[in-house]
């Protein structure tokens, strides 16, 4: 079945490896038949910065509370026209796949203010205006999939369950855990590529082949297991259970493993 695929991509070379994992991301979906929209945030000169100019009609022109004037300006359609556009490719995507290098154990900045401006109070939170009632599996998102790409610099023992970065996949967990599954996306296992700080020509020829063959499963692969707060595990919204994960804590304990 076509679906529709966003890609969100942050790197300023047009010829890093960062941009051929798109190029071959998007050649691969569209052979299966699927239809691909794009943000080059680098190309578009995103604006990275969240601030008062992102709210060309304030509703309290005294004090800039953030929360309140994404409201106000999502609710009444007065947002400005980047973000409408890029709220708009999000919301007609099956899902959605940022390609990004790993700079200092996270996104680039131009691609956290491409969060920051998007998710809007009432789209990505603040859903129906309830509150805290749909997030962590529930929201505006909910069904569509989700993927990180990552590249690194590093070799993947550094990013392994005792390696000293730590394990890529809880380093990542703010942006699958917190930007992905709280307005409601099913998060698949990260993507990543490292040791591209000295990649030779066979190793870029792999990592393509083995984004190609990731990207074949993009719709049928399971998910991270999180955790959803209103299916029972989370009584009070806000803590597990004393029967769920028993001795565990940490971000570990927010997933679930049979």
């Amino acid at each position: 079945m076509k679906k529709k695929v966003l890609i969100v991509f942050a790197h300023p070379e047009p010829t890093s490896l960062n941009r051929q994992l798109v190029d071959v991301a998007v050649r691969t979906l569209q052979e299966q038949g699927h239809e691909v929209l794009t943000s080059d945030l680098y190309g578009m000169g995103w604006k990275a910065v969240f601030d008062e100019h992102d709210f060309p009609d304030r509703a309290d022109p005294e004090r800039l509370f953030f929360v309140q004037e994404s409201g106000h300006s999502y609710a009444s359609g007065r947002q400005t026209e980047d973000i409408a556009s890029e709220q708009q490719k999000v919301l007609a995507a099956d899902a959605i796949i940022l390609q990004f290098p790993l700079w200092w154990f996270g996104m680039p900045a131009i691609l956290k203010g491409w969060v920051d401006r998007v998710w809007a109070y009432g789209l990505a939170y603040g859903y129906k205006n309830a509150g805290n009632q749909y997030r962590y599996g529930d929201g505006a998102f909910k069904g569509k999939r989700a993927l990180l790409s990552v590249t690194a610099g590093g070799p993947a023992v550094d990013y392994s369950p005792r390696g000293i970065n730590g394990p890529l996949e809880q380093l990542l967990f703010p942006i699958t855990h917190g930007t992905f599954f709280f307005p409601g996306m099913d998060v698949l296992p990260t993507h990543a590529v490292y040791g591209t700080g000295r990649i030779t020509t066979d190793a870029v020829a792999a990592a393509k082949a083995a984004w190609r063959s990731r990207l074949e499963g993009l719709f049928e692969e399971a998910p991270i297991p999180f955790r959803p707060q209103n299916e029972g595990d989370y009584p009070d919204g806000h803590v597990l259970a004393s029967h769920v994960a028993v001795g565990q804590t940490g971000l570990l304990a927010h997933e679930r493993w049979a």
